[in-house]
């Protein structure tokens, strides 16, 4: 009885904890960006061009350079991503999910060592890196040749 006990706690705890994240300042900029972001139909035509450009981009990938259109992707691309990644709309929405990304980083890195400090918590951010066992908070059990 005492473990569901504990569990119960445990649970209204992480409920407590989740409901506190999606109040938080980061994570309302995060939606409010998203908002903005879906509402902007040049950043969608920005966004929608780069996306049927990339499965071309996935296809001449196939066969390289030996592809008939591998020149005429290869600038296209990179060209609508640079058109995407300027777009004022899609930057900000970038930076609010890097914000927020960040916070879940946080959050998971403080769960992690509360459980123990050789816990790995694969989190992407090189900030969090140095504190690692395997260099990184890789999780992916030594694939990445650390001593998991």
């Amino acid at each position: 009885m005492l473990a569901t006990m504990e569990r119960i706690d445990l649970l209204e705890k992480a409920g407590n904890l989740a409901g506190l994240i999606k109040d938080s300042e980061p994570a309302e900029n995060y939606r409010q960006c998203l908002y903005r972001l879906q509402q902007d139909k040049k950043s969608q035509d920005k966004i929608k061009a780069f996306a049927d450009m990339k499965l071309r981009y996935e296809e001449v990938q196939r066969f390289g350079r030996y592809h008939p259109d591998y020149k005429e992707v290869m600038g296209q691309i990179r060209i609508l991503k640079r058109e995407m990644d300027l777009d004022e709309t899609v930057a900000e929405f970038k930076k609010a999910e890097n914000e927020l990304q960040s916070l879940l980083d946080e959050v998971s890195v403080i769960i992690g060592r509360s459980v123990s400090k050789s816990v790995k918590v694969p989190t992407g951010n090189p900030f969090f890196a140095s504190s690692s066992a395997c260099g990184g908070g890789c999780g992916s059990g030594g694939g990445c040749s650390c001593s998991a």
